[in-house]
């Protein structure tokens, strides 16, 4: 029993031992939890919101308001021609001889009045004999062109029927922002009256960076394809914003990128058309471009946006204004000016004798001029089917060739062209008919049909005229 008792004392006390070593070596700290009712300071991401005044009736969008009211006004046009190919080798080696084929291209169209007027892109009826527009009740009818702007890619068609059309209205394509929903309305591999939804993705897009004639097309991520062109781009309310023209794509198809020609240049071209038979061309008289970080650094410009005038020409709205080299020109009639697209896009939808307002910043000051449109005087014409571009050339120059009309080839374009050393000679003539500058030249090619050869008389330096036919 004794023997027991000290067995007991002595695990009695070894677990003391054990116990109070785990309290002091091997128990973590006791946790305290405690309430604070005062908030900590915020670590905080900027965000920038927009909208102030947030209406959460627009943030579903309805487009079947704009659709219903613009499928019905956007038509299926078709165009047929005819092309001469050769039939062999033979022939074409003996006589350039061919036989006649018939060719067929498709695009759309959107009615702009309810009497059958009918604006499209000029490649989709170019190079056409006849063409045919069908409505989105299936009734076909035989159209007529009005005019073209080929510079522009336009073209205005009419169509002769009793009763009122379906038409679209213009929108104001200026007031059109990135980001806004838009409808693409045409007719896509000749599927008729497709509608397809997306956003404009930007503005002022020049697809020629170094073209003479920089373009300025509205950016949309709405589907378009083959066939679309010549078709509507419309706003939420059912507003032609633009006339949809091209797309971007290593396939032919639609990849995410298309353009359209803006609404408020589409409109003047048509009401010039209308009532000069040809587009009256206002210029604002300048040369330059848009700002970049070289020019930022050379003229000490402190702004990194905006057209920087390189001159001004002699007798121009802009020299009577007092442009000057080297003023950066910001805004025209409250417009911004970012890059050299926004000006031509604004401008081109204006008329010669229109007085625009020009902001511009001269060193450290800020001026606004207003400046008055001169009238576009054709200096320089592409001739496709020959290979060349013309230009008018001064008295002095016509004087070497004992010449008082012609125009000077001014560019090869062709490498086959550009093998014969063409710069600096003069057309006097063409097809039968003296030239006397690079306006009638542009008349005659453009007034005959497209399957027609081309006669060209060319002086060399010598004085030595020669005649050559282009065919077709």
């Amino acid at each position: 029993m004794k023997r027991f008792l000290n067995l007991l004392v002595i695990a009695i006390l070894a677990g003391g031992l054990t116990l109070g070593a785990y309290k002091l070596f091997l128990e973590p700290d006791p946790v305290v939890i405690t309430q604070n009712n005062t908030k900590p300071e915020a670590s905080l991401i900027p965000a920038t919101y927009s909208s102030t005044n947030l209406n959460t009736a627009n943030t579903n969008v309805d487009f079947t308001v704009a659709a219903e009211k613009t499928v019905n006004a956007v038509v299926h046009v078709k165009q047929y021609g005819i092309t001469k190919t050769p039939r062999n080798l033979m022939e074409f080696f003996r006589n350039g001889g061919s036989t006649e084929r018939r060719i067929q291209g498709a695009g759309s169209g959107v009615i702009i009045t309810e009497d059958g007027y009918i604006v499209t892109n000029n490649h989709v009826i170019d190079g056409a004999t006849d063409l045919e527009v069908t409505l989105n009740d299936n009734k076909s009818y035989k159209a007529e062109i009005v005019g073209t702007a080929k510079q522009y890619d336009i073209a205005l068609l009419k169509i002769n029927t009793d009763k009122k059309l379906s038409y679209i209205p213009f929108g104001d394509s200026n007031s059109a922002k990135i980001g806004e929903w838009v409808l693409a309305v045409g007719n896509p591999f000749n599927l008729t009256s497709t509608v397809t939804a997306g956003i404009i993705s930007a503005k002022s897009r020049d697809l020629n960076e170094y073209d003479e004639d920089i373009q300025s097309f509205i950016q949309t991520d709405a589907a378009i394809n083959p066939g679309n062109s010549g078709g509507a781009l419309v706003n939420t309310k059912g507003e032609l914003i633009g006339i949809n023209t091209a797309i971007t794509s290593q396939t032919g198809s639609y990849v995410g990128y298309a353009f359209a020609v803006p609404s408020n240049n589409a409109r003047k071209i048509v009401e010039d058309i209308l009532e000069f038979g040809d587009v009256q061309r206002g210029i604002l008289g300048i040369r330059g471009g848009t700002i970049n970080p070289q020019a930022m650094e050379e003229f000490g410009i402190s702004v990194s946006q905006g057209v920087l005038i390189a001159d001004v020409e002699e007798d121009s709205g802009a020299k009577k204004a007092g442009l000057k080299k080297g003023d950066v020109i910001r805004e025209i009639d409250g417009l911004p000016i970012r890059k050299f697209s926004d000006l031509t896009g604004y401008v081109n939808s204006k008329s010669p004798n229109d007085i625009i307002n020009v902001k511009v910043i001269r060193k450290n000051d800020e001026l606004n001029l207003p400046v008055k449109l001169s009238k576009y005087i054709i200096q320089r014409y592409k001739i496709e089917d020959v290979g060349v571009e013309v230009a008018n050339p001064n008295k002095e120059y016509l004087e070497k060739f004992n010449l008082d009309h012609g125009v000077i080839i001014s560019k090869a374009l062709s490498p086959k062209m550009q093998r014969y050393n063409l710069e600096g000679l003069i057309i006097s003539e063409i097809d039968g008919k003296k030239v006397k500058n690079v306006l009638e030249v542009k008349q005659i090619i453009e007034s005959k049909f497209p399957e027609d050869d081309i006669t060209i008389s060319l002086i060399n330096s010598d004085g030595e005229k020669r005649e050559f036919v282009f065919q077709n």
